[in-house]
This record gives C-alpha cells, structure tokens and sequence, in this order.
C-alpha cells in the first residue's frame, strides 16, 4: 500500500520560512515525478511545484523565486523549501506523485493527507 505523509507545517509570520517534508512507503521514489499543491479555503487545488526524476523543475508563477523543491531519493523524500512567505500561500499542501510528468499535472497517482501552512500575522 501506497503512501505519502507530509510534515513540516504550521503558523509563520509574513516574510518567514518553512520547510515541508513528504516521505513515502511502499513506493520508489526514484521512478516517480513529484510535486507539491496545494489548496487555500474557497479556492481549487493548484500545483505549486514539480520535480522529475531527473531533477528538473518547474514552478508555478506565484511562488517562483520564493519556493524550491527538492528530493532525496535514497530517504523517499521530497521537500518543498519556502521563503518569503505571504498570507496569500496559506493552504492546506499536499505532495503528489506521478508515473509521468503529465500524470502528475493532470491527475496524480497518489496523494499524502496534506499539511496546513497559516501565514498570518
């Protein structure tokens, strides 16, 4: 059985950081592209970055230059790095997995049980 568990949520004033982890059982992560979403209240789930299994990456506008996404492949993890945080990137994140890259934009294989970023002041 499949699957991902998030970690590394929580509250964080503007401008600061945190570092969500996600690791997997009963998968490889060497053989499988990854990304993190995420969801704010009211709002739909949208991909904030994605990594391959060649390590390439791609992010979304919102977050360029400010998040960086990361894997470790020997751990099955994957890291979602985030700086300069705004009230706007509070959601509940979720990292996801996908045998293709297009499976994991369109509809990913699997799902962790997401983690909840607050960023307030």
């Amino acid at each position: 059985q499949v699957q991902l568990v998030e970690s590394g949520g929580g509250f964080v004033q503007p401008g600061g950081s945190l570092t969500l982890s996600c690791t997997g059982s009963g998968i490889f992560f060497s053989v499988v592209h990854l990304g993190w979403y995420r969801q704010a209240l009211g709002k739909q789930r949208e991909l904030v970055a994605s990594i391959t299994t060649d390590h390439s990456t791609n992010y979304a506008d919102s977050v360029k230059g400010r998040f960086t996404i990361s894997r470790d492949n020997a751990k099955n993890t994957v890291y979602l790095q985030m700086y300069r945080l705004k009230p706007e990137d509070t959601a509940v994140y979720y990292c996801a997995s996908g045998q293709y890259p297009t499976t994991l934009v369109i509809k990913p294989d699997y799902w962790g049980q997401g983690t909840q970023v607050t960023v307030s002041s």
